[in-house]
């Protein structure tokens, strides 16, 4: 990264803007943490001009139905004082004809509300407004559920003043009326209520339900004629004028942007001054474009000691989407080494040893791919990889789909006897090579942060401390002896090792005396020696602690292995004989459920041995992302 600084007249900083953010290569910081205050540059202050107006154009293109991401910019579009007064009368017409169209729609809504009420009582061929006049009976209409219906014509079959007129039914009850002398009204109510009559209320209207329907019918169409019209007046505007506005559009949506960056400046008087960060990558075409106006003094530096610069990731093509992972624990800080590559490797590989299975495998490849490309997961670009290395591993330990003999002729005709691992004939062989894989992986961890502090050059760090050449020291010849323990014979010779531990251990023990002198140029004695030995004594002990757990913890790779294999071997079994259709709806089933459950944990335990076993050694993933400005 490159820091820049830019001094120039404040009444050209919109120019000056559009000049950095152009090709999307620039990070802007807040220019006043990059100056003293006793220069007196002050924030700028002021309200954007063309927010309110760009949100116009926004809310005007919604209520037309119409995108503007085809926007094509017109030569010589002016934002001014003409366009606003063009906008706001083109949104005026918009939005009366968009009130109508409102209109229209809540009649339409109103006239298909009714129709459902009415269609519920077309048995009457009395007209409403009849009812609704008389002076001495006040209709109720409504449902009354079949039990109420039943309990009405035993219970209340004699009484004169209760009358029903059921007009439709369903399975529920009946849609009918009452109707109750007023003297009577609220006894009657009482009743039906009792019965658990529901009342539905219904507008007056002239004629029989019959008549009113057809008419709502008829005003229905006549509401849908007059929404086709406007609807075509609406389409009309937007041919005359949508090209106009999809430009205006962008040059507001460039404008609105540079003057959101306004406020990474600072002024006094008639000058400003605006900073931020370039790829080194860039510079050259950067100085070349801001050559073009003299009116600003651009200094162009590598970054100070103690800044903080940000992070911009650039991978392969195979390592790039596990930048997704990376993030999710933190950026490497500037200057850091960049172990999206390390993270691609590693975990491509541990889960497709914990997962290998040719068949399971092409069928993760295939759903990440198609995840990727029809809905663009993330995590579909790393199903990908790893559905691949299963693929790899799967063929390794002979099974498609749980099926173990499926791949023997392709054994046999490239040479081999049969399959060259068998997972639940070689447990043991399983979980030595889990600790293998183990140690390797923790050794590179702590190489890699070796080369981390030499970057850093915190030379004393890199060579005295538990995760750097004393750590790799103690942690190899702490190996090969158990290694040797396990196997009586070890890699190399035990003698070595066994100095090779004592000598790293004392270093760690001594490490807060010799790190200091590298680092800061300087011994630092001890304040009490008791103290220091107690201290440097547990820490030791954690230090070797913190070796074996780690290491210990990729027997969960060899575990893995096994329940896989475990968890085939139970579909097999509960699907008996595979030739018939129930067996195979079994084997389909089984490896449905592996694929899902176990893909998942073994997905979140390769994440587990990546975040807690290596990157605890060598990763502090305090970095902030490059986010370049865009105005356009």
């Amino acid at each position: 990264m490159k820091f820049v600084r830019i001094n120039g007249p404040a009444s050209q900083l919109n120019k000056l803007i559009t000049a950095c953010c152009l090709d999307g290569n620039f990070h802007p910081e807040y220019a006043g943490n990059f100056i003293s205050q006793s220069m007196g540059y002050a924030a700028l202050n002021e309200e954007n001009p063309y927010f309110q107006l760009f949100a116009n154009i926004r809310e005007l293109a919604s209520s037309l139905g119409v995108s503007l991401e085809d926007a094509k910019k017109i030569r010589g579009t002016v934002v001014d004082e003409r366009a606003k007064e063009y906008i706001s009368s083109v949104g005026e017409t918009i939005n009366t004809l968009g009130e109508e169209r409102k209109n229209l729609t809540e009649q339409l809504e109103e006239c298909r509300d009714g129709i459902e009420k009415y269609s519920h009582f077309t048995g009457l061929d009395v007209g409403l407004d009849e009812i609704f006049a008389c002076k001495f009976i006040c209709p109720r209409f409504g449902f009354l559920p079949k039990d109420g219906y039943l309990k009405l014509n035993r219970g209340y079959a004699e009484n004169p003043y209760i009358l029903f007129c059921p007009c439709s039914s369903n399975d529920a009850g009946y849609w009918g009326a009452y109707f109750a002398p007023k003297e009577r009204e609220d006894e009657i109510d009482g009743i039906f209520a009792a019965l658990h009559f529901e009342r539905l209320h219904i507008p007056s209207a002239v004629g029989t339900t019959d008549d009113i329907i057809k008419s709502l019918e008829e005003n229905i169409e006549l509401i849908k004629q007059q929404q086709a019209e406007l609807d075509e007046k609406i389409k009309a505007i937007w041919e005359r004028e949508g090209e106009k506005i999809k430009s205006l559009y962008l040059k507001l949506m460039e404008l609105n942007a540079v003057f959101e960056l306004r406020k990474y400046a600072v002024h006094h008087e008639k000058s400003c001054f605006f900073v931020g960060w370039i790829p080194a990558s860039a510079e050259k075409k950067f100085r070349k474009r801001l050559e073009k106006y003299p009116e600003f003094v651009t200094e162009i530096e590598d970054p100070e000691k103690n800044s903080s610069p940000p992070v911009r990731l650039k991978n392969f093509l195979f390592s790039r989407p596990y930048t997704y992972f990376v993030k999710m624990y933190g950026l490497p800080s500037y200057g850091d080494i960049d172990i999206t590559a390390f993270v691609a490797v590693t975990y491509t590989l541990l889960f497709g040893i914990m997962f290998g299975d040719v068949g399971q495998g092409l069928v993760l490849a295939l759903g990440g791919l198609l995840a990727w490309k029809l809905k663009k997961i993330e995590l579909g670009k790393i199903l990908v990889p790893c559905g691949v290395s299963s693929m790899f591993f799967g063929f390794m330990f002979g099974s498609v789909f749980g099926f173990e003999e499926l791949l023997d002729p392709v054994y046999h005709a490239i040479g081999l006897a049969s399959k060259p691992l068998s997972v639940m004939d070689s447990i043991n062989t399983v979980l030595l090579f889990a600790i293998a894989i183990g140690v390797a992986l923790v050794a590179v961890a702590i190489i890699i942060s070796i080369i981390t502090n030499v970057k850093k050059k915190k030379f004393g760090t890199a060579l005295f401390s538990e995760n750097g050449l004393a750590g790799l020291v103690v942690y190899i010849g702490g190996a090969n002896l158990a290694y040797a323990f396990m196997a009586k014979k070890g890699i190399f010779p035990t003698s070595i090792s066994t100095v090779m531990l004592l000598v790293g251990v004392v270093i760690l023990f001594c490490k807060e005396l010799l790190a200091p002198i590298l680092d800061e140029g300087k011994f630092k004695k001890p304040e009490s020696i008791g103290d220091f030995i107690l201290q440097n004594l547990f820490e030791c002990i954690e230090y070797i602690l913190s070796y074996f757990s780690n290491t210990v913890s990729f027997l969960r790779v060899g575990a893995f292995v096994i329940v896989h294999a475990s968890m085939m071997m139970v579909v097999f079994t509960l699907a008996g004989d595979t030739s018939t259709v129930k067996g195979m709806i079994v084997v389909v089933l089984g490896n449905i459920v592996v694929i899902a459950l176990e893909g998942l944990l073994t997905g979140i335990q390769g994440l587990r041995l990546e975040f807690y076993e290596m990157f605890s050694r060598f990763y502090e993933g305090e970095g902030r992302p490059f986010e370049a400005a865009k105005i356009r």
